[in-house]
């Protein structure tokens, strides 16, 4: 079968490799000019498979107003908020008040979760990229006791879905993070030790390029502006040069045929839905890190290490330190302001002071494709020839392998891994 996927992050190049491992011709279209420039070019480096949960919790809905008044908080969002924004906030608030849903959707991600450990295992051995990957867990610190009794109770679910997790009192945590010296507050802390790291945009470039063996074309710096529909199937892309990301070039367009449509597209998945006949509620939630050099490794996290007060992730990634921060509603705005990159260096140094060299680290921004409830989608759009694997949010980089996965076991009409009642495209309907 001849597949055309949209979209080349880390959900469509591993959704590429999957396919083109079941045997199917598969075409990459990605408007940039390579693999990984997008969102997953600087996000947290976290692979937290048992550390992953729904964005619309009752939970966040009670904090929302202090984070948002707090300078340091980890909430933002830019005033007056759009249109967009408000229709977002109003079905986050929808999703996170109905009865039950936040547990059902943990659940369901936890379990996507544990599959995509298992896919990424598969996926190293095979193929072994250099991207600086390891699985040496993931750990979430308590400042206080009510912090620390919420990440017990999370404790109990993990256990029920063999999930494996330890509680580290402050001795503990410094035996397993030696580096953990700072003078913040902390009381204990709940480990994953399954959990792993990476650099996504090089792991995301080096399975593009072993696709590219297998036999998969990329077609990059190229835009999709309209779709060939016959007899309610699609029956073919046109596609256009684009602009360095920006505005499509005007010019003659050229037909891509194929027998079925991957939508990989991350934030700009919405707008492509659209020309693809679909309403997704898929919003840009905006995200920062800081890469550094390190100055002292023993003085570095192992692993990935979350603060509970800043919610910045502190990651090592070989000799770097990845260190990300704030969730922000403020559409597609490329600024970066500096107390935003102050925040993320405060909160590190709060926990591993000397560890790295911030005065010449690399900032970013970036876009994560977060839904109104947040699990992503995935699944076939109706009756149609048209997949979806988008709508990842904080948790694109964790789930790829597991989402991929599916996604040819969907196009090869076999049994799901996974069940994905929770991840269904046609669940935001009313």
């Amino acid at each position: 079968m001849q597949i055309a996927i949209i979209g080349a992050g880390v959900v469509g190049v591993t959704t590429a490799h999957a396919l083109t491992r079941r045997g199917h011709r598969v075409t990459v279209i990605e408007r940039l000019g390579a693999a990984g420039l997008e969102t997953s070019r600087g996000n947290a480096g976290q692979r937290s498979y048992g550390y992953v949960y729904p964005w619309a919790s009752p939970a966040m809905i009670k904090k929302a107003l202090p984070w948002l008044v707090k300078p340091s908080g980890p909430l933002k969002m830019h005033l007056p908020p759009s249109p967009r924004t408000l229709r977002f906030l109003i079905a986050t608030w929808r999703f996170a008040n109905a009865p039950g849903l936040f547990e059902t959707n943990k659940r369901a991600m936890l379990q996507l979760g544990a599959y995509s450990r298992q896919c990424f295992l598969e996926l190293e051995e095979s193929l072994a990229p250099s991207f600086d990957g390891q699985h040496a867990g993931l750990i979430d610190l308590a400042s206080d006791a009510a912090t620390a009794e919420g990440l017990k109770a999370t404790s109990g679910l993990l256990d029920d879905l063999g999930i494996t997790c330890q509680w580290l009192t402050p001795g503990e945590l410094r035996e397993a993070e030696p580096g953990l010296q700072g003078d913040a507050p902390l009381v204990g802390g709940l480990r994953i030790p399954g959990d792993g790291t990476g650099d996504c945009q090089r792991f995301t470039q080096a399975l593009a390029a072993q696709c590219e063996t297998l036999g998969v074309t990329f077609r990059y710096e190229t835009e999709v502006v309209r779709v060939t529909r016959d007899k309610g199937r699609i029956r073919a892309l046109s596609l256009v040069p684009s602009n360095g990301g920006g505005p499509a070039r005007e010019g003659a367009s050229e037909s891509l045929e194929a027998d079925a449509f991957v939508l990989c597209a991350g934030c700009r998945s919405r707008q492509l839905g659209e020309a693809l006949g679909l309403d997704l509620p898929i919003y840009p939630v905006k995200g920062y890190s800081l890469t550094a050099p390190l100055l002292d490794p023993a003085r570095a996290p192992r692993s990935t290490v979350i603060d509970d007060r800043y919610k910045v992730v502190a990651t090592r990634l070989g000799d770097r330190l990845r260190a990300t921060g704030f969730v922000e509603l403020a559409e597609f705005d490329r600024n970066i302001p500096l107390s935003r990159l102050a925040t993320i260096r405060e909160a590190v140094e709060s926990r591993f002071p000397g560890a790295a060299d911030f005065e010449h680290a690399d900032s970013w921004t970036g876009f994560r494709p977060m839904t109104p409830d947040g699990p992503p989608i995935i699944g076939q759009a109706k009756r149609d020839n048209l997949y979806l694997n988008t709508g990842h949010g904080t948790f694109g980089w964790t789930l790829s392998a597991a989402s991929a996965e599916l996604i040819g076991q969907l196009v090869d009409n076999d049994e799901p891994a996974v069940n994905l009642e929770a991840f269904r495209p046609g669940r935001f309907a009313r």
